[in-house]
């Protein structure tokens, strides 16, 4: 009997088990319909482990990758869970993970590893994920030899344009609230970063969606002005695996385009 697991090595995150099919549609926000690849040739509905539009990513036809639960059910309802998709470029297609919880594993395999370094801060000495201040959970607490804390907001980057990645691609007042607490955070005498993980490889910048949530792109301007760190790192993305790669430019200025 085949066990479907994941395996962690430092930052970089494996699935054991993926299969290949072609997006037909998605029902709602949860649920995808997709032909898979396989001899079978059949039709499944999948779980859409991304609650965002990623209306430009999952689009019919679309090469998408499942993770395969069908000898390890448990309490699980649907058999796959779609984590990945090709998104069709001029010269060629690119890997984009779609996996909303893979960019929490790979910061804090990263943070544990050393390989992802936070600015202001020294070799950490305490990592702690999920920690509640004020009226936010955020997604990280870290102290470092020093003394110093600090609190990590993470958030996944699917959303693409000519090599520019943006956040978010919907309205989220969730975000703006924990920007908000980051600022306060600040104030009360912790160091404090929010971090895009950006779900592909070979990005120029990183910019906030304001066409989409000007809130959110003017809390992260003031944010920065507050003193959070605003830092983004993009990731190797293959159909099987997630590993975080190195950082890209933040361009916080306000641009008007039609993205």
């Amino acid at each position: 009997m085949l066990i479907v697991i994941k395996v962690w090595y430092y930052f970089y995150m494996v699935y054991e088990r993926i299969i290949k099919g072609q997006f037909i549609a998605r029902p709602n926000r949860f649920i995808a319909e997709v032909k898979l690849d396989d001899r079978e040739e059949q039709t499944v509905r999948a779980h859409v482990k991304n609650t965002g539009r990623c209306r430009e990513l999952l689009v019919p036809g679309a090469t998408v990758y499942l993770e395969d639960f069908r000898e390890q059910m448990g309490s699980r309802k649907l058999a796959f869970s779609l984590i990945g998709v090709e998104k069709q470029m001029a010269d060629g297609n690119l890997m984009v993970n779609m996996d909303s919880q893979a960019p929490n594993k790979v910061t804090g395999e990263g943070l544990k590893s050393g390989a992802l370094i936070l600015p202001g801060m020294d070799r950490l000495a305490e990592i702690r994920p999920e920690t509640t201040y004020g009226n936010s959970r955020f997604d990280f607490y870290v102290k470092d030899e020093i003394g110093q804390q600090a609190f990590i907001e993470v958030k996944g980057v699917t959303l693409e344009n000519h090599g520019v990645v943006r956040f978010p691609d919907a309205p989220t007042e969730r975000g703006v609230k924990h920007v908000e607490e980051l600022i306060r955070a600040c104030h009360d005498g912790y160091r404090a970063y929010v971090l895009f993980v950006i779900q592909m490889e070979g990005m120029k910048e990183f910019r906030p969606n304001d066409e989409t949530h000007k809130a959110f792109g003017d809390a992260l301007r003031e944010a920065r002005r507050q003193g959070v760190e605003i830092l983004a790192w993009e990731c190797k993305a293959t159909p099987n695996s997630l590993q975080l790669a190195r950082p890209v430019p933040v361009n916080l200025k306000k641009i008007n385009t039609n993205f």
